[in-house]
């Protein structure tokens, strides 16, 4: 299918293809970004561009389409994916089970606002209980495939209707609007929710919070409202914190500040989210005794969360 200087179906593999290259070429693919391809592979976006140059030049044509939005399969591309993703994925499979090491690891994924914000300070506590684990941290707002990838949970933020899925229910974080007291001090009378649109909104990356806070409090919106928005939820309190505006956010990312000050309560009103964080693993599997034993520790702090 691939020689070292035409792309054709009709030809076989050329052992001078260079593994890696083809690897990465699948990685692309998958992630459908550049960027995205070179945080997982763990090199730089130039090293990945500078791979899948030397493997379209050996195919003799254009594997990838670039678009601003990032990249997609031109039609040999798609050709190619087709033929190496299913054996790439049983070889990955292979790599996590070589040796006893892999059976004591958990790679578990998630957004970085709850790693940072809720895992992380905790998992000194998973490594004390199992100093034997190795617990693999994965982050970005991509929703991996846990019946495709080298994946063994995710944490996701939702309703818990997963198909296919098993959903262990772990946190429902409270949405608070939070501000910085020197902004309050110079801003406008704040008293009723309504009162929030006379300053500037700080929003999520999918500028979704405000909206169904608003709609929740009763109050009448515009269809989209102004202010900028973040990628990340600590960036969102990090901007309160300077001052740029209300920031709705879930309680536990805040804590700190709220402690220390930094930021204050900016309503009394407080709205429940509908949604929580879920545990997801694959439905019907036997699970190693790694992935378990982290499983249950995460509904055990939890519920020390709720106590």
């Amino acid at each position: 299918m691939l020689s070292a200087h035409r792309f054709s179906c009709a030809k076989p593999w050329v052992v001078a293809i260079r593994f890696d290259l083809l690897h990465t070429f699948v990685v692309v693919a998958r992630e459908r970004s550049m960027k995205a391809a070179a945080e997982r592979l763990s090199v730089t976006p130039g090293a990945i561009s500078q791979r899948i140059r030397l493997l379209e030049e050996a195919a003799g044509q254009r594997l990838f389409v670039r678009g601003r939005d990032g990249v997609r399969l031109a039609s040999k591309g798609e050709t190619l994916f087709a033929a190496l993703d299913a054996p790439f994925h049983a070889i990955e499979a292979a790599d996590r089970g070589l040796g006893k090491n892999a059976a004591r690891r958990v790679v578990v994924s998630m957004m970085s606002s709850f790693a940072s914000g809720w895992l992380v300070p905790r998992l000194g506590r998973f490594a004390r209980r199992h100093p034997d684990i190795e617990v693999v941290v994965e982050t970005g707002p991509r929703l991996v495939d846990l019946a495709r990838e080298p994946v063994d949970m995710a944490i996701r933020h939702g309703l818990g209707n997963y198909p296919g899925l098993d959903a262990t229910k772990l946190i429902a974080p409270e949405l608070v609007v939070v501000a910085s007291p020197r902004l309050l001090r110079s801003g406008p009378p704040l008293a009723a929710p309504a009162d929030c649109l006379r300053y500037t909104l700080l929003h999520d990356i999918d500028r979704g919070d405000w909206p169904l806070w608003f709609e929740a409090q009763g109050v009448a919106v515009p269809k989209r409202l102004k202010g900028p928005s973040f990628s990340d939820d600590h960036l969102v309190v990090r901007a309160a914190v300077a001052g740029q505006g209300l920031a709705l956010v879930r309680d536990v990312y805040a804590q700190d500040e709220l402690r220390s000050g930094r930021l204050v309560k900016a309503l009394k009103t407080r709205w429940p989210a509908r949604f929580a964080y879920y545990a997801v693993t694959r439905a019907g599997r036997e699970h190693s005794p790694a992935l378990r034993h982290f499983k249950r520790w995460l509904v055990e702090e939890a519920k020390r969360d709720r106590r």
